[in-house]
């Protein structure tokens, strides 16, 4: 590799290994960058936390209410005086109060509240999971495709280097007069379009590397590559899908957040039956007032009548729902259906769950055999080139016989390196199904 780096370098192509590339990403660390700030995934954070503050919202509801109050009137004309006569006279009164008041009984509703926004917190930490997983399965995408455009860019330099050679080559033989400048000139036209062929295999690169930069929140794609594992895993042994569903579908959050989801629409209806109950609520207060008039008639001072009209209550409210329109039946049947449709949705996420993993498993296994075939066409297109330069470096095959063999081979690599990682990233995709981990 080194070697044709030097000779591209020397015959003034632009190298795709430059020396920002100070550090090389690992899937790990990718991955591990995408977790803490993809904004996404902030979002569902957001999310969850609101969850938090909902239930926090609902176990405070049990607590008792306290209110204070103040209020100041003024009275023009006739009203009631300080010894309960009336007269034309103008008056003030200053009132305060406090109260508080406590449901000591309400059909269960702050009980099954309470567990509803319990479930909707673990259910929303399970969605923060999923999108987690889609994240992690994003990642491991744009890894294999920076890979996949790693192996490209590498058969292009070196279908440059053999290009290279042979009008080195020629050129030589030219200037003895054993080549014709027509075969030079082909050969050059043949160099031109390999040096176009690396071009659009450094976009591809840089293209993939930008968008995994993306996903990553990096400030800038400049500089960013990633570590190159080797593709020898594409080839293993594969579990049947049943198998793999099996561990899936109780421990993929997708499926665990409908299951919540489920018991959580089992409570809204308790709490729409709650409605059938009576009511029974606690309630006390204390309160003075302080009473003037512009009669002129003596008054006591303001403490005392404060302290004079100083004045308690408690009591208890029973309330029994006997009639409301239908009211609460119809808000009991619209839960029942929502939890219908709730069982209808977790039977649909676990299907679509099986679904995928058939689809990853038929992948995997087509990838495995497409890997394998790939790999005897290239060793056999290597070996028809390698028959082909022989004959065409002794004159016997024409630069046209001479660089179809070649693009043909080439062909049969890029064919090959796309199998590879096709299969390899089908294998571990069937593991993050199974375990929840996935690694090159």
């Amino acid at each position: 590799m080194r070697k044709i780096v030097t000779l591209i370098a020397l015959l003034g192509i632009p190298a795709a290994v430059s020396a920002q590339e100070t550090h090389a990403w690992t899937l790990r660390e990718c991955t591990e960058r995408a977790l803490s700030y993809n904004l996404g995934l902030k979002q569902q954070e957001n999310a969850l936390a609101q969850r938090e503050i909902d239930l926090d919202t609902a176990e405070k509801d049990r607590l008792p209410s306290l209110s204070a109050s103040a209020s100041e009137n003024l009275s023009f004309g006739r009203g009631l005086t300080a010894d309960n006569t009336y007269a034309n006279t103008n008056t003030t009164s200053t009132s305060f109060s406090l109260g508080t008041g406590v449901n000591l009984f309400n059909g269960f509703r702050a009980r099954n509240t309470i567990e509803l926004s319990r479930l909707n917190l673990e259910a929303a930490t399970a969605d923060l999971e999923k999108a987690r997983d889609d994240i992690r399965v994003a990642v491991a995408q744009g890894y294999m495709q920076i890979l996949y455009n790693m192996e490209i860019r590498d058969v292009a330099l070196r279908q440059i280097a053999i290009d290279s050679a042979q009008v080195v080559r020629l050129e030589a033989m030219e200037r003895g007069g054993k080549a014709s400048a027509a075969e030079t000139a082909q050969q050059r036209a043949a160099l031109a379009r390999s040096r176009s062929t690396l071009i659009q295999a450094e976009n591809s690169l840089s293209l993939a590397r930008l968008e995994l930069a993306q996903l990553l929140e990096l400030p800038s794609p400049e500089g960013f590559t990633v570590v190159r594992p080797a593709l020898d895993g594409a080839l293993r042994l594969l579990e049947s899908p049943e198998d793999i569903y099996a561990a899936a579908v109780s421990a993929k959050p997708a499926v665990r957040a409908e299951e919540i989801r489920l018991q959580g629409s089992e409570r809204s209806i308790d709490i729409a039956r709650s409605g059938l109950y009576p009511s029974l609520s606690l309630s006390g207060g204390i309160g003075s007032n302080y009473y003037t008039t512009t009669q002129g008639i003596p008054q006591s001072s303001f403490w005392d009548q404060l302290s004079n009209n100083f004045s308690q209550y408690i009591g208890l409210s029973l309330n029994i729902p006997i009639f409301n329109k239908y009211a609460t039946r119809n808000q009991i049947r619209s839960a029942q259906l929502s939890r219908d449709s709730q069982a209808l949705q977790l039977e649909n996420t676990k299907k679509s769950l099986y679904k995928e993993i058939q689809q990853a498993w038929n992948g995997a296994v087509n990838a495995q055999e497409k890997y394998r075939s790939a790999i005897t066409a290239a060793e056999a297109q290597e070996e028809a080139f390698r028959l082909v330069k022989g004959r065409y470096e002794n004159g016997i095959a024409t630069p046209t016989e001479f660089n179809e063999a070649k693009n043909q081979v080439l062909a049969a690599e890029s064919d090959r390196i796309q199998a590879a990682c096709e299969a390899l990233f089908q294998g571990c995709l069937l593991d993050f199904y199974k375990d929840g981990t996935i690694s090159f």
